[in-house]
């Protein structure tokens, strides 16, 4: 092992691995940055609002159906951290368990794109019957995976980046993302879904694939990190029962971390309506321009996300966290609204510029981590695995009721579940007025 990754128990030790983190912080933040910019444009090829639910109306196209995508999404992202948090408490380097979960991650989206070129042309014949299980399976899978990458990211950045700087990386990694994102999604991503390379079969192999293979590069990108071994005694491990205990504990004694929580859980129900939008929005376009506005719809929100990523992460350095979460849920409560707007008839060519509503879906994925960034900022280092797990599974909370919201929409259609969230997400807005700022606490 390395100096730079030795540390001793003295009081010295403990100060100069302090300033180790500080001399390394320009790399590191660099390193993140490239990190987080990898994850991005591989993501970008498996958007939850476009491509994912898209390929699920292939194999099998009810909304009920379609409705589980973001249960198991959360579910997966939210349950597993926070049975393994302590375990990545006690990891002398988070970033190995950044570069596995990367790995693994790119490992189920291969594994996806491999099984699809397998079955031929299901496209000719409809998919088999046993598809949806197993794409459920995987995609359950990756976002367990997902779950600890995220926790293990979050743990990293607090510990090696300063409150001050995170909004500095989330805008850099935010706005190269999106620039290299959206020209590959450009170049490729429309050629992958049209002719000769026909939806879904052809198509999907290659953008599965590319997904997977950036993954697992972004899980190579960690190797330059330098981060100092924590020493964690193994007595401290926790059983699942105190894993839940302890959330628990927090929600009940932690006062701001428990609002911040509320505010969080009636914004998320903004992703009830992900799988939906891009099913919403194919409803009222020809089936021959479908490839090009999958692409637009794509390019518009994962653009948005390096825009907001860049107000964003100026807003949080400069005024705190918490106004920057209050101006993005206020934000985010119109864009149900712009949705109907432009499906309905207000507009003659309203569902052309569909495309606007997944410029504003771009903020979900910057205030989720904007979010992360607040809870760090509520607990000690020490402490941070298990707050950042404890908010995770409090965004899970309210998807039990996803695949209701997908049975609604095929019985009572899109537009008055639409109107609900929006609501829902507005009493979000109001209530961030009751958050504490704990950057002020500790002036």
């Amino acid at each position: 092992m390395s100096d730079s990754q030795s540390s001793s128990d003295d009081g010295s030790a403990g100060q100069s691995r302090d300033e180790e983190i500080v001399a390394n912080e320009p790399r590191n933040l660099i390193v993140l940055a490239l990190f987080n910019v990898t994850l991005r444009f591989s993501w970008i090829f498996k958007t939850e609002s476009v491509l994912i639910p898209r390929f699920m109306d292939v194999i099998d196209g009810s909304g009920f159906v379609r409705g589980f995508l973001p249960v198991l999404n959360r579910f997966g992202q939210s349950v597993p951290p926070l049975f393994l948090a302590d375990r990545l408490r006690r990891a002398p380097l988070k970033r190995q368990v950044l570069q596995t979960t990367s790995t693994l991650m790119g490992s189920c989206f291969l594994l996806l794109a491999g099984l699809w070129y397998w079955l031929g042309e299901p496209v000719n014949g409809g998919a088999p019957a046993w598809m949806p299980l197993a794409f459920l399976t995987i995609y359950v899978v990756f976002f367990f995976v997902s779950g600890m990458n995220q926790l293990a990211l979050g743990t990293i950045q607090g510990k090696l980046i300063r409150a001050d700087r995170r909004g500095r990386l989330m805008a850099l990694s935010g706005v190269t993302g999106s620039v290299i994102s959206v020209a590959l999604a450009w170049y490729l991503l429309q050629r992958w879904l049209e002719s000769p390379l026909q939806l879904p079969n052809s198509g999907y192999v290659l953008i599965f694939g590319f997904a997977g293979t950036g993954f697992v590069l972004a899980g190579l990108l960690t190797l330059p990190l330098r981060e100092p071994v924590d020493n964690e005694s193994p007595s401290t491990a926790r059983s699942a029962r105190q894993a839940v205990t302890d959330a628990w504990d927090i929600i009940l004694t932690d006062r701001d971390f428990r609002r911040a929580a509320v505010v969080a859980m009636l914004f998320i129900t903004v992703q009830f309506l992900f799988p939906h939008f891009q099913a919403f929005g194919r409803s009222r376009i020809a089936k021959a321009d479908e490839g090009f506005h999958l692409m637009l719809w794509v390019i518009a929100q994962n653009g948005a996300v390096g825009v907001f990523s860049w107000a964003s992460g100026v807003i949080a350095d400069r005024y705190g966290n918490r106004l920057a979460i209050r101006i993005q849920v206020f934000l985010c409560t119109a864009t149900p609204l712009l949705a109907l707007f432009l499906i309905g008839d207000f507009l003659e060519d309203g569902p052309k510029w569909f495309w606007v509503a997944f410029v504003f879906l771009g903020l979900v994925p910057v205030t989720m981590k904007s979010f992360v960034n607040y809870t760090l900022e509520l607990a000690e280092p020490a402490n941070h695995p298990r707050y950042v797990s404890t908010m995770s599974l409090c965004f899970a909370v309210p998807f039990v009721l996803s695949p209701l919201i997908g049975m609604l929409i095929d019985i009572i259609g899109f537009e008055p579940l639409f109107l609900a969230i929006s609501v829902t997400i507005g009493v979000a807005g109001l209530l961030t007025f009751r958050m504490a700022e704990p950057r002020h606490a500790k002036m």
